[in-house]
């Protein structure tokens, strides 16, 4: 068994939050919706099922505080959760908050609108309101 490490296309395309009982909280540098992702902090898993039953109810839990923080903090039309794993395999979720009139509505968010990377005044920002809340 390998230690637990962040995959490097993840670390690439978000920015950290927090650190949970289970999960990183991270921030995709995507400022096209407020998207954050949660990785189980358990080396080697790829699926739901890579999880043992504590840590799948932790999981849950930890998905729903951040559900309710993106609702708190962005009052969207639709929360979209997904675990996808196909470019990649380590176990992550997906938190996005979504509107009817954002770049992919009512599509999903991949492939749909250019991603446009948070400018630093925004993500200090966007960062900070975040981790007040999910704290």
């Amino acid at each position: 068994m390998n230690a637990w490490q962040l995959d490097p296309q993840l670390a690439n395309d978000s920015h950290p939050l927090i650190s949970g009982g289970l999960c990183d909280v991270r921030l995709m540098d995507d400022a096209n919706y407020p998207w954050l992702i949660l990785v189980p902090r358990v080396a080697d898993a790829c699926e739901l099922f890579d999880l043992n039953a504590n840590q799948r109810r932790t999981l849950i839990e930890e998905i729903t505080d951040t559900e309710n923080a993106l609702k708190d903090l962005f009052a969207p039309d639709k929360l979209n959760v997904a675990a996808l794993g196909n470019m990649v395999p380590q176990l992550h979720v997906h938190v996005i908050a979504r509107y009817t009139s954002d770049p992919a509505w009512p599509s999903p968010v991949w492939g749909r609108a250019q991603a446009r990377p948070y400018t630093p005044e925004q993500l200090s920002e966007r960062s900070r309101r975040l981790i007040e809340r999910l704290r």
